[in-house]
């Protein structure tokens, strides 16, 4: 609650279940969605976001911190707004949580203008369609999956195969030349994880583009579901009231869902599908259809998102594809053979590969990487049991291109230097269709494949040695 807000609406808490409060108001009633400020006997406050009105001078709530000590009878404050965040260039270098508590030990945000992380998508006549080619420097992503402004694309991938990593590098490349600021959303972070991203972002001097919005692992289900739309209303003020640029990143959107999953089971809803939230549509919509680039501003979206048990037929899953302009698909098989960026070019796809955006030629190229690369794959099962041998010379020709174009496509990043010893490389979308294009036709026969492992542009090839 701001400093100086008047209180408008009081009452007491009648029933505490787990992290849901039942509180009942000695007049009026806050609207939905109003936040309430519970007192604990420590003097602590309680924040709780209005669900639902019950009836008789009750309402329902879900609140965004732990309710130890919070009993019956406790007195509620609310002015009757929603949760507001603070916004505006002074969060650029800062770490904050959902309520605009600094978590990088900073100054106080207090005094700073805020918004409502709640708000209805720009309308029709307020949005810009995107569709200019936005380059990342990761040649799968150029290649297989370009990104446009104003568009929303994804990181798809089960546990331990890179989908922070690629989003870490993306975020490294994208801000360095950024006209803009970029925004990030820390939805379930481990502190682990959180640590490392903001030590690496002040390594590369560019923290003091990057505004960051976590909701922890360790946080009630309540805060995390609304860290994201906190983060995004940062985002909007950056794009809507200051005409700026916005780089949107969202780390990691599935638990955004588990987070409504578990919201949802804590106010008894009957789940829907494998145990989601039966608002598992809507859930995702408020959050992606405010993602969009407005005549004010630009806003290019990316997300990584945690595909459970590597199943891609997961009803959160395919509700997210459904958003998505960009889906780059990180595959375990091809993590576990060691190539990275893990991207599975068959199953991995964009609405901007498209002749109009990226050019004819950077769209043949593709067409016919992903037609070498899928006849490869079918052959690799007659390859094991008979050996190359037996294959066709057309095929043989084949596979040794699929090869060293799966080779090429690998990539060391700047944001894994200090493991692997490796200056990473970022490589212009020019050259990546250029070293593939030679590849395919045959120009890099000659090449021995290792030396196409782990590197920047086919003229590093051969220079090797």
């Amino acid at each position: 609650m701001d400093a100086g807000q008047p209180d408008s609406f009081h009452g007491r808490v009648i029933a505490v279940r787990g992290t849901v409060v039942d509180v009942r108001f000695d007049a009026q009633v806050p609207p939905l969605e109003a936040a309430l400020h519970c007192e604990v006997e420590d003097t602590r406050r309680v924040t709780a976001i209005i669900h639902s009105h019950l009836g008789g001078g009750e309402v329902r709530a879900i609140c965004l911190d732990s309710a130890r000590g919070l009993r019956r009878g406790a007195p509620v404050f609310s002015d009757g707004a929603p949760l507001r965040v603070p916004v505006g260039p002074e969060l650029l270098g800062r770490v904050i949580d959902l309520r605009g508590e600094p978590l990088d030990a900073g100054p106080s945000l207090q005094g700073l203008r805020r918004t409502s992380i709640h708000r209805p998508p720009p309308g029709p006549s307020q949005q810009r369609q995107g569709g200019e080619f936005y380059a990342t420097g990761i040649k799968a992503i150029d290649l297989f999956s370009p990104l446009v402004h104003g568009g929303r694309a994804a990181v798809f991938g089960g546990a331990g195969v890179g989908k922070t990593l690629v989003l870490t590098e993306f975020i490294r490349n994208a801000v360095e030349h950024l006209r803009g600021v970029a925004v990030f959303a820390g939805i379930g972070e481990r502190s682990r994880e959180g640590l490392e991203l903001w030590e690496e972002m002040k390594r590369r001097g560019v923290l003091e583009r990057t505004a960051m919005v976590f909701g922890q692992m360790k946080e009630p289900p309540g805060a995390r579901f609304l860290v994201g739309l906190a983060a995004l209303a940062v985002a909007e003020d950056f794009r809507d009231e200051q005409g700026r640029d916005v780089l949107f990143v969202v780390d990691n959107l599935y638990r955004h869902v588990q987070a409504g999953m578990e919201v949802s089971g804590l106010l008894g809803r009957m789940p829907s599908r494998a145990g989601y939230q039966p608002t598992l549509a809507a859930d995702l919509a408020a959050l992606e259809e405010r993602i969009t680039a407005t005549r004010r501003g630009d806003m290019l979206s990316l997300q990584a998102i945690y595909v459970p048990a590597d199943d891609y037929s997961d009803p959160a899953i395919t509700h997210a594809f459904w958003h998505m302009d960009s889906v780059l698909v990180l595959s375990r098989d091809i993590a576990a053979a060691g190539y990275y960026p893990a991207v599975d070019p068959l199953a991995s796809s964009s609405k901007a590969l498209d002749p109009g955006v990226v050019g004819q030629r950077h769209y043949d190229v593709a067409e016919e990487a992903r037609r070498v690369l899928g006849r490869y794959e079918e052959l690799r099962d007659i390859i094991s049991m008979l050996g190359i041998e037996e294959l066709a010379p057309e095929d043989r020709t084949l596979v040794g291109r699929a090869r060293r174009l799966r080779n090429f496509l690998t990539q060391p990043f700047h944001v894994t230097e200090v493991f692997t010893g490796q200056p990473g490389r970022s490589v212009p979308v020019a050259d990546t269709v250029a070293g593939v294009e030679a590849l395919l036709s045959g120009r890099g026969d000659a090449l021995p494949e290792e030396h196409l492992f782990m590197i920047g542009t086919l003229e590093e090839a051969r220079t090797h040695g």
